[in-house]
């Protein structure tokens, strides 16, 4: 076992000592499952992106689009409720799935920026994302307050994006963006502490772990995806 240990836990009737560096292997298993994701989702759009036709055909068809949304949607509340239930492979092909739908969903975004502005920007999420990440990951302070005002900012942020595709008002739409850079920042760094604290009480390495690892992974991957949105808006150039 590593030198390295947590407090003596006596809640079991005996004493069990946590392995400080099985908690670090676990969050290492979130962010792999999250950069699978990140991955899977990419070789999609890539892939569609090579497919002009089909990709046009997606961007056109506003039925299919609005249906692969909700069915986005209805995976991520299937997996967040039902994950405890299901075996860790179909937990894990839901995740892959779901990275997959994402991926038919964001290939658009190669009709409306330049492929060059859209790997600048992947590449400034990466590091923003990876700076708040070690932040949520090594702070002191319960960011707890700060990701439930956070998640209120959201709630306000998609009601302002459902009032604004009818406004249509270019200065809202930069003032969202804006404000949703600030608050994906910030859920990355809560996300992460959340995340970490959920492995604070785990002693073995088992499937209940592998899950909660696959939903944590979720969980940071949408925090990266929403950002790199959010910030390509800015970044973005047209083509």
């Amino acid at each position: 076992m590593n030198n390295e240990q947590y407090p003596i836990d006596h809640s079991r009737g005996y004493t069990v000592i946590q392995d400080a560096s099985l908690q670090r292997t676990l969050m290492q298993r979130v962010f792999l499952w999250m950069a699978i994701g990140l991955g899977i989702t990419g070789l999609t759009s890539l892939l569609l992106f090579k497919n002009v036709d089909l990709l046009y055909s997606i961007a056109s068809s506003r039925g299919l689009f609005l249906g692969l949304i909700i069915a986005e949607v209805a995976l991520v509340v299937f997996l967040s409720a039902r994950i405890a239930r299901m075996s860790f492979m179909t937990a894990t092909a839901l995740f892959a799935a779901y990275a997959v739908l994402n991926g038919v969903t964001l290939s658009p975004i190669f009709l409306v920026y330049t492929a060059q502005s859209i790997a600048e920007t992947f590449f400034v999420t990466a590091a923003t994302f990876s700076a708040m990440a070690i932040y949520g990951y090594i702070t002191k302070r319960d960011l707890t307050s700060m990701g439930n005002l956070l998640f209120m900012v959201l709630i306000g942020l998609i009601i302002a994006s459902l009032v604004n595709m009818f406004v249509g008002s270019s200065l809202m739409s930069l003032v969202i963006s804006a404000v949703g850079v600030l608050v994906f920042v910030g859920l990355t760094a809560y996300d992460v502490q959340k995340i970490k604290r959920l492995f604070v009480n785990t002693y073995e390495d088992s499937d209940d772990t592998k899950k909660v690892a696959i939903l944590g992974a979720l969980t940071l991957y949408l925090d990266f995806i929403n950002l790199f949105i959010f910030l390509l808006r800015f970044m973005g150039r047209r083509e």
